[in-house]
């Protein structure tokens, strides 16, 4: 069961990476997005990645007993919360965009091993 909600984290992870690539082509091509776009979108996807990938890995926890997917997990989780809030609103967009990227990408990284590791592990 775990694995359903680690390839939702991962496909959220992908989300947010897509959006962090391509958003900057989109503002450049249609200023009026731009404009448009009042809300901050990485604040709005946290609310929905957080509850979700924790939940993945402690389904897979429960399983594979392995601490290293869980500190990776963390270590995504943080770098997008921080770049979504402290660091869009402190450092500007530049510092948002390349910590949500990477969180995003640590993030994914970790959900996989997490799938990987929940299918590959005896039940308890």
């Amino acid at each position: 069961m775990g694995g359903i909600f680690d390839r939702a984290a991962i496909a959220l992870s992908g989300l947010c990476l897509v959006h962090c690539l391509l958003l900057p082509v989109i503002i450049v091509a249609l200023p009026l997005l731009a404009q448009v776009s009042a809300t901050h979108f990485h604040a709005q996807m946290l609310l929905v990645v957080t509850p979700v990938s924790l939940f993945a890995f402690g389904l897979g926890f429960r399983r594979h007993r392995n601490h290293a997917i869980i500190a990776w997990g963390t270590t995504g989780i943080a770098l997008l919360a921080f770049g979504g809030t402290v660091a869009h609103a402190s450092y500007g967009a530049v510092a948002d965009t390349v910590l949500t990227i990477g969180g995003s990408i640590v993030l994914a990284t970790a959900h996989y091993f997490n799938n990987r590791l929940t299918r590959h592990v005896a039940a308890p």
